[in-house]
């Protein structure tokens, strides 16, 4: 249902039972799947991929050109997953050529005035609480939670199921399943929490919690700790998930309270 005082270009692909508030305007070359709701003043420009049952409040930009210097006006896209709720004033730009893409996934929940800059990659069931800020370039893993004004530097990643506490600044890579606090940002557990809640078992969380102390509390470097919890954890997705995202750490993983 479209408002008459709402702007849809006419090149627009929107799904029949979308709903578009009185004032806003909706670019050439977007999409917006079924059961979406887009709220007054809500600006979509060209490139957006909006999925269905998304929630878009009012006074969000989705899919502006990216702030960087670099882009050439390449013909990319901003992808937003299934089941979002975007709340006002979020913005999130669209890709540059490093990724073609920014991109964020099902039933995220996306709070005031968040920024998702270009080529950001966020996974499913994610929770950005308000004043969230993400540079260029950054991957985020399914199920992480960021509070209040957390800021990401460009090419960070934070793995599944972390916990970013509210005022942070991340610098460095935050590994999975783990809470990350203090200035600088260190590990300061893991997120036993959050992941009791999405159905970990006591012993999962246990294995977990044995993994990070060889990690951070046994003075071994990255390297040396990564070839001990092979050797002598045993086997699982988490383990291994654990692993990969250390080796694969462009920026370095975060340091443990205990290190310096």
């Amino acid at each position: 249902m479209n408002q008459p005082l709402a702007y849809v270009h006419p090149g627009a692909k929107i799904a029949k039972n979308v709903v578009i508030e009185p004032f806003a305007t909706i670019h050439n070359d977007v999409v917006i799947g079924e059961g979406s709701w887009i709220g007054s003043h809500v600006t979509i420009m060209e490139g957006a991929r909006i999925g269905k049952n998304v929630n878009i409040f009012p006074g969000a930009v989705i899919s502006a050109i990216p702030q960087d210097k670099k882009f050439n006006d390449e013909e990319t896209v901003t992808i937003i997953g299934d089941g979002t709720t975007i709340r006002e004033c979020v913005t999130i730009n669209r890709g540059t050529s490093d990724r073609m893409k920014t991109q964020l996934g099902d039933n995220c929940w996306i709070m005031a005035y968040s920024h998702i800059a270009h080529d950001c990659i966020v996974g499913n069931n994610c929770i950005f609480s308000n004043n969230t800020t993400l540079a260029g370039h950054v991957t985020v893993g399914d199920f992480v939670v960021c509070a209040g004004m957390v800021a990401i530097h460009q090419f960070c990643s934070v793995g599944n199921h972390a916990f970013v506490t509210g005022g942070s600044l991340v610098r460095k890579d935050v590994p999975p399943f783990v809470k990350a606090a203090r200035e600088p940002l260190a590990y300061v557990g893991i997120n036993s929490i959050g992941l009791r809640r999405r159905g970990f078992s006591k012993e999962k969380i246990s294995e977990v919690q044995n993994i990070y102390r060889i990690l951070y509390q046994k003075n071994y470097n990255n390297t040396q700790a990564a070839e001990i919890i092979e050797a002598e954890m045993e086997a699982s997705s988490e383990r291994d998930e654990i692993l990969q995202f250390i080796r694969n750490s462009q920026r370095g993983i975060m340091k443990g309270y205990f290190q310096k």
